[in-house]
């Protein structure tokens, strides 16, 4: 845990030294702060990249992906999405062995990038914002969910687009993502629905979408089966929702709400935003039978990184200001404890943490023959 604490501590602190919203050199020539910002950046981004990348049996999937690879360049079936086993059978081609520490470095890699550039480029506040991305446990947790944090980055990163309207770029991402998880091809729907301008007969079919959950809920599973052939009849299909994610959004909202007219209203970025937690919200409290309700979730939730340090700048008050931005940090204080107290639990497993450095990788199922 020292390592992930010095980490924390070290990378959070260097964001403070940023000053600048956008990276743009060419702009007006090269500032010392415009250096210091190339070097934050790429020091933050190196340390992030090389303690997931060196990680060796760290992660709550890192065996089973261990054992996938070596399926897909045994040319046996894997139930993994055909851009994730493309990368290993060309990793392993080119190394001429099993190098699952590459392609765990690959995906670590792109996964941090996303999220370092989207939240580089849209966020107002970024320090707060990086933070936020820590505390939280986004890049822990993608140490221990690989394929679909990489997604879940590369759909922070395609917010851009979409409040562009610029809708061939976003779909393209969006398919290329769901060659490694499937998953993010929700956020066609979803995010072009968060962008658009509500109606107030849009909010009656929403409120209609919502309470059909209570009834139709057999319907509901049955199409999540067809999307997740392997979740059935297994403990995946129990469903269940988080009560601190509820607590969260409903905090979200009732900010929201007070700073609607004033900030949100006329703001097509933080309509977006708006949206996208209103979503969440529905889903987590109508949606909880369904078993994928918390990754369908956090495609909505990890806007919160970018909306949150947005509405903190707006507050007038400078009183209310101080005091709503220490209450968010203590939260995320509070979070980050708490998640780190269940790191080495089951369904996150980033404890002990062990480096190809120092450690081996365990025999595999493959390897033990049974």
């Amino acid at each position: 845990m020292v390592i992930y604490l010095t980490l924390t501590a070290v990378v959070v602190l260097s964001a403070l030294l940023l000053k600048q919203r956008n990276l743009n050199i060419r702009s007006g020539g090269i500032t010392r702060q415009k250096a210091v910002n190339v070097i934050v950046l790429l020091f933050i981004f190196s340390a992030l990249f090389w303690v997931s990348a060196l990680r060796v049996n760290v992660g709550n999937d890192y065996a089973k992906y261990v054992e996938f690879m070596h399926l897909v360049f045994s040319h046996a079936y894997v139930p993994t999405e055909p851009g994730f086993n493309a990368l290993t059978y060309g990793i392993y081609y080119l190394c001429g062995f099993e190098n699952y520490i590459l392609v765990f470095a690959v995906f670590a890699f792109f996964t941090v990038l996303f999220f370092m550039i989207a939240m580089w480029q849209q966020s107002e506040w970024f320090a707060f914002s990086f933070m936020m991305f820590m505390l939280l446990g986004y890049y822990f947790q993608s140490i221990s969910t690989v394929r679909y944090y990489l997604a879940l980055g590369m759909a922070l990163y395609s917010v851009k687009f979409v409040l562009k309207k610029d809708w061939p770029k976003f779909v393209l991402l969006v398919l290329v993502g769901a060659l490694f998880h499937k998953s993010m091809l929700v956020v066609l729907v979803l995010y072009p629905l968060a962008r658009i301008n509500w109606r107030r007969w849009m909010y009656g079919a929403f409120g209609i979408a919502c309470i059909s959950c209570l009834f139709l809920q057999d319907l509901y599973l049955k199409i999540v089966v067809f999307l997740y052939p392997s979740y059935k009849d297994t403990e995946y299909l129990a469903g269940g929702t988080s009560p601190m994610s509820i607590f969260r959004c409903l905090v979200v909202l009732g900010v929201s709400l007070w700073l609607y007219k004033e900030v949100i209203k006329d703001n097509a970025r933080y309509m977006f935003c708006f949206y996208c937690n209103l979503m969440a919200l529905a889903l987590y409290v109508f949606g909880s039978f369904l078993p994928i309700i918390s990754r369908i979730g956090y495609y909505l939730t990890v806007t919160h990184i970018l909306f949150i340090p947005a509405l903190l700048l707006h507050v007038k008050d400078d009183r209310k200001k101080r005091i709503m931005t220490v209450l968010t940090v203590l939260f995320c204080v509070c979070y980050f404890v708490l998640y780190m107290r269940g790191a080495s639990a089951d369904g996150v497993r980033i404890l002990p943490y062990k480096t190809i450095l120092f450690d081996e990788m365990p025999l595999t199922l493959s390897e033990r023959g049974y």
